[in-house]
């Protein structure tokens, strides 16, 4: 089996008057899986994620990334081990509506320091791979939402992560954008890409997943695979 990505042991996270958001949860997720964590609003899915992309920390129990103990990270090495390991897509897109596509893809290779004209060229191989170059001097704004989810997975891409991390990707989407974007993850998998989808839409999860893993009250109350993870090592997108 391939080596883990992502290793939770004991977690528990509690927030000021409330219950705890997470309660004990153990979860191992191995290259090249794509893993569906569904449940209500409320059931602890959005801080699991956090955990995993070193936004929050637990009060106990271990979060270990990419061989990075990321619970022990500071400020800092948090936005690094982001920076280094982690692409993320969000459900409404997060891109700079005052940068252009390009732009906005470009940005996080930036920030490593890479080149721009290299940093340009990789990004104009990732929107051809994903059917989105034509727009690459358009700014988001005039864009539909599948096109513009299309381009945060570009910009998600562009440092090669070892895991992506997607947060309802289809939900401010109409019904067709999200059939767009529910084939480009399974492409992504089928590309060997890791990826943990965070959604309540059941459909959305047994589309796109191989694994479910369910949560209620901040306890994983199933763990279901419904095939085989994808073999082989992670897409090269964009060389």
């Amino acid at each position: 089996m391939a080596e883990p990505v992502i290793e939770l042991s004991g977690v528990t996270r509690h927030f000021v008057d409330g219950p705890a958001a997470l309660r004990d949860v153990s979860l191992t997720v191995h290259a090249g899986e794509a893993v569906a964590i569904l449940g209500p609003s409320g059931s602890g899915k959005s801080t699991m994620l956090n955990m995993i992309a070193g936004l929050d920390r637990p009060d106990s129990g271990t979060v270990k990334v990419a061989g990075v103990r990321v619970d022990k990270l500071n400020e800092t090495g948090a936005a690094r081990y982001r920076r280094d390991n982690i692409g993320m897509i969000f459900q409404f897109f997060n891109l700079l509506d005052d940068l252009t596509v390009l732009d906005n893809v470009v940005l996080p290779a930036e920030m490593t320091g890479m080149a721009r004209g290299k940093a340009r060229k990789q990004a104009t191989g990732l929107l051809e791979t994903l059917g989105i170059a034509q727009h690459m001097r358009a700014y988001p704004g005039r864009l539909s939402g599948g096109e513009r989810q299309r381009v945060a997975v570009a910009r998600a891409l562009m440092n090669r992560p070892a895991l992506l991390l997607a947060d309802e990707p289809t939900g401010a989407l109409d019904s067709a954008s999200g059939e767009e974007v529910k084939g480009l993850l399974r492409e992504l998998h089928a590309d060997g890409q890791t990826i943990i989808l965070v959604t309540h839409d059941l459909t959305l999860a047994q589309t796109c997943a191989t694994r479910t893993v369910g949560i209620v009250d901040g306890r994983i109350a199933s763990d279901t695979r419904t095939d085989a993870p994808a073999a082989g090592a992670r897409a090269q997108m964009a060389r």
